[in-house]
């Protein structure tokens, strides 16, 4: 039974050698990633690149959905904008439709109605093969965006080499429970230390779907990949963004990360949901890691040591505890190594990010260990022997109309003109904070 507690000393103290190594150089990079942009001397409209934004959407809540497309409406972009909403054959286009009336007289405004559910891909291909624009910008249908961010990403996109390029994401609702407050952080962690370092190196390797910006040129060339994507002779129906990512570096192209264009979007506020999501994700990111593993060579070294260490360093954790566990159900001897070395692994790196981030906060952050350790690395044992399975998992129908009497309860009209997205980062958290909750109360036209 020794052998148990070696093997998890051993897996521990190579995964703490692993994790520190990659994430303090993780840390380093992206404290001196640049953030400047290429130029902001586009005085004329003439001289600004065409973007056309997409929004696919399914069964989203009405009032998530009017808040997004007024942040596009408000957005401050003094070139060309059209916007592509993509209904994606969903159950409540009744009660989306006064939300979609709100902004059909908007002569930037374009709305698709497909006859049935697609999938998001092929929404997003719908309304690429219909716009026209020099760059196509992705948004997810609960997505809030600052009124700069068009401009902000549309400059770094003057740069030609540039392929695709994302903004920083926070979450809308993060006051709401002590999960969204977690996940806002993670969303931090993920924007400002992982992207922050890839992009260094001009190669971020997810361009997170919430907002994406892509070079039309070049997605046009990648479209029929990126729409027949398979797994194991199977449609790959989910990992949009990760797989358009990896396509456009596997281009030649870079893929950038702008920190202060700000994407504020609802994330899950309870635990399934939340577990639902991340077993996608995992399955995503397994899946299109085999994808990327021959861009590795052509790349940065810290890439490589990064790519392994944050799918490696889960299987070294997930042996140490599970052999750490074993050995104390069977002889009762606690494995206080394995423990110390989690613990303090964990104050060093929340310690440390709070310093970063000048936040307190982040020492909260110690808590998704736990999450990590006993939820999150089972499911991506899970995630790992069923990479078939492409079921979205996603939320069930969220949009439900309060009925009385089969009619659709009144509600009060919706106007472009009764809200202003005006978001700085310090705002975008507080914002939509009831948005996703109370679906009972939908919006209807007057007329």
């Amino acid at each position: 039974m020794d052998l148990l507690g070696t093997v998890s000393t051993v897996t521990i103290s190579c995964y703490a050698l692993l994790s520190t190594t990659y994430k303090s150089m993780q840390a380093a990079y992206a404290g001196t990633a640049s953030v400047s942009l290429v130029s902001d001397n586009l005085a004329s409209p003439d001289l600004w690149p065409s973007v056309d934004v997409i929004i696919p959407c399914y069964n989203e809540d009405p009032r998530t959905l009017f808040e997004c497309l007024t942040s596009i409406a408000n957005q401050d972009y003094a070139g060309r904008l059209q916007v592509y909403v993509v209904d994606d054959g969903s159950g409540n286009r009744d009660a989306v439709a006064p939300v979609h009336q709100s902004f059909a007289g908007h002569p930037n405004f374009n709305f698709i109605l497909l006859p049935k559910n697609a999938g998001k891909r092929k929404a997003q291909i719908a309304a690429i093969r219909r716009s026209s624009g020099d760059l196509v910008l992705n948004v997810d249908s609960d997505t809030m965006l600052a009124s700069d961010v068009v401009t902000k990403l549309a400059l770094k996109m003057q740069d030609p080499g540039i392929g695709a390029a994302m903004g920083q994401l926070t979450a809308s609702n993060r006051s709401d429970t002590w999960l969204t407050r977690l996940i806002d952080m993670e969303y931090w962690l993920a924007c400002n230390e992982e992207r922050a370092a890839q992009a260094r190196f001009g190669a971020v390797m997810c361009c997170c779907g919430p907002c994406a910006m892509y070079r039309r040129s070049a997605l046009l060339l990648l479209l029929d990949q990126y729409e027949t994507q398979t797994f194991r002779g199977k449609p790959s129906d989910f990992g949009e963004d990760r797989h358009l990512t990896i396509l456009m570096l596997k281009a030649g192209l870079r893929t950038e990360y702008i920190p202060d264009a700000i994407a504020a979007t609802v994330v899950p506020d309870s635990l399934g949901p939340y577990l639902r999501q991340q077993l996608r994700w995992a399955r995503s990111t397994f899946r299109d890691t085999w994808l990327a593993l021959n861009l590795l060579p052509g790349l940065n070294g810290f890439l490589t040591l990064d790519v392994v260490g944050q799918n490696l360093g889960p299987l070294l954790l997930a042996v140490s505890v599970l052999t750490g566990l074993v050995q104390f159900a069977l002889m009762g001897t606690v494995p206080w190594w394995t423990i110390l070395m989690i613990v303090f692994m964990t104050i060093v790196r929340c310690s440390v990010v709070a310093l970063r981030a000048r936040q307190l906060r982040f020492i909260g952050f110690a808590v998704h260990t736990f999450i990590n350790v006993f939820l999150l690395l089972p499911l991506k044992a899970y995630a790992l022997c069923t990479l078939s399975n492409s079921d979205w998992l996603s939320r069930s129908f969220a949009a439900t109309v309060a009925v009385n009497d089969g009619k659709q309860a009144p509600v009060q009209n919706l106007t472009t003109e009764s809200s202003t997205t005006k978001l700085s980062e310090d705002a975008v958290p507080n914002r939509m904070r009831h948005l996703a909750r109370d679906c009972s109360v939908l919006v209807t036209s007057d007329e």
